[in-house]
C-alpha cells in the first residue's frame, strides 16, 4: 500500500499536535501538512494533493470555516477530490447535511464518548483499502504521488509563508531566502550566504542584501496583526525587523517541525 498524503485543517493547537502524535502509530499515513486557515487549505490541496483531509468545520482560532472549504474544493474541479472526514463539535444534522451536499464523505462528532484523534485517524486507516486504493490506481494520481518529494513539500510550505508576510516573488530577495530556508531545513551550514550566491553567480554581499531588502519590505507593507501572527518569535525593539540569519533559522525551524 502506498502510503496515504493526509492533511489536517484544524484551529485547536493541542489537537493538531495529539494528531501529530498519533499518526507516528500508523505506517499509511504522511502528514503533508496542518492549517487553521480554510482559504490556505484549498491552496495547500492544490499543492500537496492529499489523498485525504481531516476538516474541523469551525475554525473560531483561525481564518473561515470548514464549509468554505468545501465551497473552495469544489470550485478546483479537481481529478481525484481527497477523502474529507469532517471532524467537528457541531451536532447539527442541518450543517452535517450542508457539508455532505458540498463534498464531504464522512462526519464524526467530537462529542461522541469515544472520541480521540487516534480513533479518527483508526478511522480513516480502516476504510484506506476500499475507499481510497483506487484513486492510487489512476494514472493522474500516480504522477500527484510521484511530484510529492520531501524537496516539494518543503518548498511549497516555504512559499506559502513567505506569501503570508507579503514577501512577492517579484523581489529578488525571495528566491534567496527561500533557497536558504530550504538549505537549514535540511542541515545546518555556517557560509550560507555563500552557498546561495554560488548558485545566482552573485556576490556575497548582494544576497544577502537583497534578503535584508525583502524582509525589510514585509514589515514596511504587511499589516501589523499578519506578521504578528505568523512571525511569532522575539525581534530586537532597536531595529523593528528580523535580522537575515534570524528570519532564516525561524522559517526553517517551524516548517520542520510542521512536517
Amino acid at each position: 500500500m502506498n502510503k496515504i498524503n493526509l492533511l489536517i485543517v484544524e484551529d485547536d493547537n493541542n489537537t493538531v499536535e495529539e494528531y501529530k502524535t498519533d499518526i507516528k502509530g500508523f505506517e499509511n499515513f504522511y502528514l503533508v501538512g496542518t492549517t487553521n486557515n480554510s482559504s490556505k487549505a484549498v491552496e495547500m490541496v492544490k499543492e500537496y494533493c492529499p489523498h485525504a483531509v481531516i476538516l474541523d468545520l469551525e475554525l473560531h482560532q483561525g481564518s473561515g470555516n470548514g464549509l468554505l472549504f468545501l465551497k473552495g474544493l469544489s470550485e478546483l474541479a479537481l481529478p481525484n477530490k481527497p477523502f474529507i472526514l469532517v471532524v467537528t463539535n457541531n451536532i447539527s444534522n442541518v450543517t452535517h447535511s450542508i457539508a455532505r451536499n458540498l463534498g464531504a464523505d464522512f462526519v464524526i462528532t467530537k462529542n461522541q464518548n469515544d472520541f480521540s484523534c487516534k480513533m479518527v485517524l483508526e478511522f480513516l486507516n480502516s476504510i484506506v483499502q476500499t475507499t481510497l486504493t483506487s484513486n492510487f490506481s489512476s494514472p493522474s494520481a500516480a504522477k500527484a504521488a510521484e511530484r510529492i518529494s520531501n524537496s516539494e513539500i518543503i518548498r511549497n510550505k516555504i512559499s506559502v509563508e513567505l506569501d503570508l508576510i507579503g514577501i512577492s516573488p517579484k523581489l529578488k530577495g525571495r528566491n534567496y531566502l527561500a533557497d536558504a530556508i530550504e538549505i537549514t531545513c535540511n542541515q545546518r551550514v555556517t557560509n550560507l550566504c555563500s552557498i546561495v550566491a554560488q548558485k545566482y553567480k552573485k556576490t556575497d554581499a548582494s544576497v544577502e542584501r537583497a534578503m535584508q531588502t525583502a524582509i525589510n519590505h514585509a514589515w514596511r507593507n504587511t499589516d501589523i496583526e499578519s506578521l504578528e501572527r505568523y512571525y511569532t518569535t522575539y525581534i530586537n525593539p532597536q531595529k523593528g525587523v528580523p535580522t537575515v540569519m534570524e528570519f532564516i533559522y525561524y522559517y526553517s525551524s517551524k516548517i520542520k517541525k510542521s512536517l
